[in-house]
């Protein structure tokens, strides 16, 4: 007969390993990373230019062309005059000084364009429009002519009579 088995004899329980130990070199590398990324945060914020929009306008200058102009307009069957207040603005100082100086070369050509027109021809908004247009031209055509600085930014009307 066969022998009865015998138990397998009962083998000591594993001795419970400690898991190997972790090196620290993983948390000194991950916080060297965040300190790295901080101070590139801190550089980048305080080193950007203050103002990342367009820089601002200098304020506008206003110069009056006094007296009033007073021509009388070029209508064939009738005499008619056109009085208008003319202003120059400017954001420029050198063309300030330019538009003073050339004062009486720019009261010229504006008279002598004024002088040109018609009653008609400035009956409406579109014809008052067309004049400022072109007496703006005339000018920084002037300041050109004479060398100087032209950054007329508008010839504004400031009052206008036709009678």
């Amino acid at each position: 007969m066969a022998a009865p088995a015998k138990p397998a004899p009962a083998t000591a329980a594993p001795a419970a390993n400690p898991p190997p130990k972790k090196s620290g070199k993983l948390l000194w590398i991950i916080l060297i990373l965040v300190v790295l990324a901080a101070g590139g945060g801190a550089a980048f914020f305080f080193m950007k230019p203050a103002h990342s929009g367009p820089k601002p306008l200098p304020p506008a200058q206003y110069i009056a062309m006094d007296p009033a102009f007073v021509v009388n307009l070029a209508d064939a069957d009738t005499v008619k005059y056109l009085q208008a207040d003319v202003q120059l603005q400017t954001r420029d100082a050198d063309t300030a000084a330019a538009i003073a100086l050339h004062t009486p070369l720019i009261r010229n050509r504006l008279l002598l364009l004024f002088g040109q027109q018609t009653s008609q021809q400035l009956a409406g908004r579109a014809g008052k429009e067309r004049l400022q247009a072109q007496a703006l031209n005339e000018v920084r055509s002037v300041l050109k002519a004479q060398h100087a600085a032209d950054k007329v930014d508008a010839l504004l009307f400031t009052s206008v009579v036709i009678q």
